[in-house]
């Protein structure tokens, strides 16, 4: 691909080397310790247990409402003197394309839908903690509606090629655009209308409804890719077969035959490789909006 010297989008939270299990508010300070804090200080030994994290902010240089957010919620102490994360070369490569990958899908869907609002791509290691809940790099890169960000741990790009047999940029780009197009889904209402159904059907036809929701998803990353080609010529030979590869690559069957020798279809939660390759290859031919309804497709 010809992505470097592009602009690079600025809408990234870069949270590598964090780790997923502190809770931050403006400033470092965890908001969610203003009501004990509260009553601590109202409290008859208020002033004592004050004076005691004023002497520890003072022998330890902290900020003492830093000390205090620990007290009350078990957090690591943060401060605005931690040096910044330092990644790799190769590392912060990567993160230079995400960021300009993500800014691309930003042109691409502000031209194609008029109600688009950029989501947010966070860059974790190892653990991340989102509106959906905690999850670890096994996760795989990830959208949560709830927050409307992307979570990606740039270590799944070394794990496509080693692992997965997926190399090359653009199948890289196509695992962005792919949790991008679970964005567009949300902001269209088609999440919430599948997340209605969930208790209410047995998990083997719940499990119908994810796979051509994420079917959809990839259709919409083919869709991407088709505008994003006409707008700034990017791609190079090759790098359509880089990402009908990696759909291949990902496909429930394959997965599963790999990993226990057996398929199960009705665990299906993706769709199989052969059905990912294929509606990436429709939204690429087409770029049209409208082929995408895989909800009414049949077959898949």
């Amino acid at each position: 691909m010809k992505w470097k010297g592009r602009r690079q989008s600025s809408n990234v939270e870069d949270r590598r080397g964090q780790g997923g299990g502190s809770s931050r508010g403006i400033g470092g300070f965890n908001p969610m310790i203003l009501g004990p804090l509260i009553r601590l200080l109202f409290s008859k030994t208020g002033l004592i247990i004050v004076g005691i994290f004023l002497i520890g902010s003072f022998l330890t240089g902290n900020n003492p409402l830093n000390i205090i957010s620990q007290f009350f919620t078990g957090a690591p102490i943060q401060t605005e003197n931690s040096a910044p994360y330092q990644g790799t070369e190769k590392e912060n490569e990567l993160a230079a394309f995400s960021a300009t990958i993500l800014a691309n899908t930003e042109d691409v869907w502000n031209a194609q839908l008029e109600n688009y609002r950029n989501p947010t791509l966070v860059l974790f290691t190892g653990a991340v903690s989102s509106a959906c809940g905690s999850a670890s790099s096994a996760t795989g890169p990830f959208y949560c509606p709830g927050d409307e960000k992307l979570y990606l741990d740039l270590s799944f790009f070394s794990d496509m090629e080693r692992q997965l047999n997926a190399p090359g940029d653009f199948a890289q780009a196509y695992v962005i655009a792919h949790e991008v197009g679970h964005h567009i889904q949300k902001i269209m209402g088609i999440t919430e209308k599948v997340d209605r159904l969930r208790g209410t059907i047995s998990q083997t036809e719940y499990n119908k409804y994810s796979v051509r929701l994420e079917l959809q998803a990839d259709f919409l990353a083919g869709v991407w890719a088709h505008h994003s080609q006409e707008m700034t010529k990017m791609m190079e030979v090759g790098d359509l077969e880089e990402a009908l590869n990696a759909a291949n690559a990902i496909g429930d069957d394959r997965l599963q035959k790999n990993a226990s020798g057996r398929v199960v279809p009705d665990s299906f939660t993706h769709g199989t490789s052969a059905q990912r390759m294929r509606w990436f290859k429709k939204g690429f031919d087409t770029g049209d909006l409208s082929q995408g309804d895989t909800f009414n497709a049949d077959p898949l």
